[in-house]
């Protein structure tokens, strides 16, 4: 695996860790401390750990919205920022699917409490989980039709 793609799934594992691979500490204890001041804030392990016993009601109401929409922002930039300063993303506009993919999390999180598939309430992980694919894709077909 290229080095690129090891600090981008460090990064996805825990924002910060990446940078941290990449020798950027300064950047890495920023990222680091904001992911974890915003976690807490947002009761976000809470909610996880109801969300996966089912309990998305539960999870709904643990989980402070106006925190977590922080979250989808500094996780994905945080993966950008790792992967781009070990390398990847050369290409013009790669940064384009991490920034679409902010943009529909974080509205997979303002409709989380209330928007089902198919009478299915996936609450405030699980939706915003499902949002990345149509952010990512989205951010690809424009990637495309720019390049």
């Amino acid at each position: 695996m290229n080095s690129a793609k090891e600090k981008l799934l460090w990064s996805i594992a825990l924002p910060g860790f990446g940078q941290f691979l990449n020798g950027k500490v300064v950047k890495g204890v920023v990222i680091l401390f904001l992911e974890f001041l915003v976690n807490v804030q947002a009761n976000f392990n809470e909610a996880i750990i109801s969300s996966f016993h089912r309990d998305i009601e539960k999870a709904i109401e643990q989980v402070d919205y106006q925190w977590l929409m922080f979250y989808p922002c500094l996780y994905f930039f945080a993966m950008w920022d790792a992967f781009k300063d070990a390398g990847g993303g050369k290409e013009k506009y790669a940064f384009l699917p991490f920034v679409f993919s902010a943009y529909f999390v974080t509205v997979g999180c303002i409709y989380s409490s209330s928007f089902r598939i198919f009478g299915v309430l996936f609450g405030p992980v699980w939706l915003p989980m499902l949002f990345v694919i149509p952010g990512l894709v989205v951010g690809l077909l424009i990637k495309k039709i720019l390049s």
